[in-house]
């Protein structure tokens, strides 16, 4: 696989480091010559100076032929236009954006940018996942084909709590993929019993999340898990 980074910050540095060590062709690009020649000590050939949101900086770098262009300078504002223009004109179907300001991720989907990775909302995400009962987890999303993965913590007395997959009642356009219990993962059988605590991996539609968390919400008063 042929991959322009454009940005070779600590992020960019570091993931062309990365596929280069798995047998990939990389070229990075970075704008900043102090920062450019500390690199290109390093990776030689594979980077290139100048400024990553030029029509011709690109075409040097071979954009042309990118099977993926990645977009991880510190500015949001270029990084959508360094993707706009891989995708638009040059025809490069997987694109990568680095966010650095997490209010900024609207305009990403607004513009169709993506997928767009905030290291912030990553760690926001992880923050979810490790306090118990903060409610369910986006694992995933996919604005482009409609369909996110959540996970869920099943609470105890909920109608998920000892049903079967076949009977849990989930809506058309939500299928539960995977549980998790006590530090293991499996894949579920038609026949296969929730348990209070478990934690299930839930593929669906977009939009349809309030119809899934009923199913997994203990009652009011209910003890913890």
């Amino acid at each position: 696989m042929y991959v322009v980074v454009v940005g070779a910050g600590k992020v960019g540095w570091n993931l062309t480091r990365e596929l280069i060590g798995r047998g990939n062709e990389v070229t990075v690009v970075e704008s900043d010559s102090s920062r450019y020649a500390t690199v290109e000590e390093e990776l030689e050939h594979a980077a290139q100076y100048g400024d990553g949101s030029e029509l011709w900086v690109l075409e040097r770098a071979g954009i042309e032929r990118a099977d993926m262009v990645i977009a991880v300078t510190g500015d949001d504002e270029d990084n959508i236009l360094i993707c706009q223009v891989a995708r638009e004109k040059y025809g490069v179907e997987r694109v990568i954006a680095r966010c650095n300001n997490p209010r900024n991720l609207q305009h990403f989907k607004l513009l169709d940018v993506g997928p767009a990775v905030s290291a912030t909302d990553l760690i926001l995400r992880l923050i979810e996942h490790e306090v118990p009962r903060y409610g369910f987890l986006h694992l995933l999303d996919l604005p482009r084909e409609r369909l996110e993965i959540i996970e869920v913590e099943v609470g105890p007395g909920s109608p998920a709590d000892g049903s079967t997959i076949q009977d849990l009642g989930l809506p058309d356009g939500a299928l539960a993929i995977a549980i998790l219990r006590d530090g293991t993962g499996f894949v579920p059988l038609a026949d296969s019993v929730i348990e209070a605590g478990d934690e299930v991996l839930v593929v669906l539609d977009t939009g349809l999340e309030d119809k899934i968390s009923p199913q997994f919400r203990a009652p009011e008063g209910a003890p913890a898990s």
